[in-house]
This record gives C-alpha cells, structure tokens and sequence, in this order.
C-alpha cells in the first residue's frame, strides 16, 4: 500500500461504501502484482491474495476522491455468443464501474483458488442465468485503467435458445451484432470488440 495512504483512511472510506451500498462485502480477491510474456504466445500473470475493501475504496464517487492503495485485481470477462450475436447488458444504476452503460456478458472477480475459465461460467450463470455449451477458452488479457483491473478475456458459446433472466446487475440484455452494439459503451468493452 502506498505509503500517503493509512488503514484509518481506507477504514472510514469503507465504512461509508458499505452505509450507501449494503452489497459491498469484505471477501478475499487476488491483485495482480504483474505480468510478463512466458514466450509461447500467452502470459504469466503473478497475483496474491488482498481484501477487498482495499481494492473498493479506490473508486472516486461524488466528493470524494478515492484512495489509491495500489490494488488492481484479478477479474474474468467473457464474449457469450449465440446464432453469430453477442450477449450485451446494460450496468444498473446500482453497480460500483460503468453505471447505466453497455457492456459484455458475463465478468466479475477471480476468486483465489478457482480456475478463470470456471469463474467465467459460474459469472454467466449468476449474472444471466445461462450456461455455456462448450468450455470457456482464454483468449487474451487487458488492463481497464477505470476499474483498476486485469481481466482474462474468454469466448463463451451460448444454446440457439438460450434466454437471459435479469438480476441486480443489469437491466437490460440483448444479443447484437459487433457492428451494432448499443450506446452508451462501456469503455472496457469498447476495448473488447477486436476480440469478437
């Protein structure tokens, strides 16, 4: 942690998350303390395990700045197609990043001793209520410098008939073309649509 940043700051600034936002809870996530080309065409990614509320304080809201403790987790992001379209949301007014914009189907944290390409699935399955018909593949690694984050990109395969239901994350999804995706879009998926 930054040595202009005290456990009493990040304390008070959690407390006030948690007062305006009762989902926030105090889990174990991994930071990213790097990562390097393993020299065959993919990447190691070096990660220890942090509590979280030291990762959440970082974001600015209202007045307030944010406290940078020098957190950047480890999260899965994931491209669920069905019939050649692309599964979209719309982030609800009550998600931490990219509120009220578009973005891919399904991401979330990585938690520590679970596999990417499982923790992708079990996104899409709480998220969207779906499930993939074939397994996740890995397709590349990026940095979303709003969110703080390093997310394993990885491609999903959804059923023809496959439906999303809604939850407290969204409140809209749709399949579209990559050519048409929705607007306004979230910057992170901006970035991601070379990979569709």
């Amino acid at each position: 942690m930054p040595k202009d940043v005290s456990l009493d700051e990040v304390d008070a600034r959690w407390s006030a998350l948690c007062a305006a936002n009762p989902k926030y809870f105090d889990g174990t996530m991994l930071q990213v303390l790097g990562t390097s080309r393993n020299g065959h065409g993919g990447v190691q990614i070096h990660v220890q395990e942090c509590s979280y509320r030291f990762y959440a304080v970082q974001r600015a809201e209202g007045d307030w700045p944010g406290l940078d403790c020098g957190v950047r987790p480890l999260g899965v992001k994931g491209i669920a197609s069905r019939d050649g379209k692309v599964l979209v949301g719309k982030r609800s007014a009550r998600v931490a990043y990219y509120p009220n914009l578009w973005e891919f189907v399904p991401g979330g944290g990585l938690e520590p001793g679970v596999e990417p390409a499982t923790q992708v699935c079990r996104e899409l399955l709480e998220e969207a209520r779906l499930e993939a018909t074939t397994p996740a593949i890995a397709v590349a690694l990026l940095y979303d410098p709003v969110a703080f984050t390093w997310e394993i990109v990885h491609r999903l395969q959804l059923a023809e008939s496959a439906t999303p239901e809604l939850g407290w994350e969204y409140d809209e999804f749709m399949f579209c073309e990559a050519s048409k995706m929705p607007e306004p879009l979230a910057p992170v998926a901006r970035a991601m649509l070379a990979l569709v």
